[in-house]
């Protein structure tokens, strides 16, 4: 890393947290305003009968905040590189091993709760809607209008964000376009986030809750694979350190 340029790996690094920091965030962003005028349109434009539409509020939906599963892989990639700035070589590839070891378990544990979660509110929704009529009026006062514009606004910041890191790091070390899984990692996380905003852009709004939902089922497996991807390559260098250790000789007493 001789001829690493750090100022661009530092902004890297702000960028992709700002990413996730609003993947995060999107929860409080959206959703909660009144949608019921909105949903008595999208509803008759359906043929769907509805009488009160009072109080009827956007729910947030769950793939935006998703997407912060597959992006923890790139923060936590995009840290070890800093973390090369501040530790020696040796030092940082006996620590690395453990840490995404440790990182990679909290990351499938989350995404398979997480996929629970996902699985179980779109089971509902389905339900919901195929229960005419009054399982569809459930469904509709509840999921019945998604903030399409609100969450387009917020999807488009995140690819601005993830396109500025991963220009950053090309420009803070062009090598790591050598790196495959760094490629495939940027490739998986700017995928995502585009589709998801094509499928909030598909289908009518009143089923863009169920797309969403589907969405963020998707994204939790995909985090699990990458876990299960950092599980694998982790122990490797923690082999590789226990015989290093295990090589140094002991200080006698």
């Amino acid at each position: 890393m001789g001829d690493l340029r750090k100022p661009f790996l530092l902004m890297a690094m702000l960028a992709i947290v700002l990413a996730i920091g609003v993947e995060v965030g999107a929860g409080l962003l959206l959703g909660g305003a009144d949608a019921g005028a909105a949903l008595a349109d999208s509803a008759g434009a359906l043929d769907v009968e509805i009488d009160d539409v009072s109080g009827v509020s956007e729910p947030s939906g769950r793939g935006t905040g998703y997407l912060a599963l597959i992006d923890a892989v790139a923060v936590w990639s995009t840290g070890l590189f800093c973390l090369g700035l501040l530790l020696p070589e040796r030092v940082q590839g006996r620590v690395q091993g453990v840490a995404s070891l440790i990182f990679s378990i909290i990351l499938i544990i989350v995404g398979l709760v997480a996929l629970v979660i996902a699985f179980v509110e779109l089971s509902i929704m389905v339900s919901l809607f195929l229960a005419v009529p009054f399982g569809t009026l459930a469904y509709l006062a509840l999921w019945g209008f998604f903030p399409v514009g609100e969450a387009a606004v917020l999807l488009g910041l995140v690819l601005l964000l993830k396109l500025v890191w991963a220009g950053m790091l090309v420009l803070a070390q062009p090598r790591f376009l050598q790196n495959k899984g760094l490629v495939l990692l940027i490739l998986t996380t700017v995928l995502c986030t585009v589709v998801l905003e094509f499928l909030h852009s598909l289908v009518p709004v009143i089923l863009v809750s169920i797309v969403d939902d589907v969405a963020a089922l998707v994204f939790a497996i995909v985090a699990i694979i990458w876990g299960l991807v950092l599980l694998i390559g982790s122990i490797p260098a923690i082999v590789k350190a226990v015989r290093v250790t295990a090589a140094l000789p002991t200080r006698s007493m």
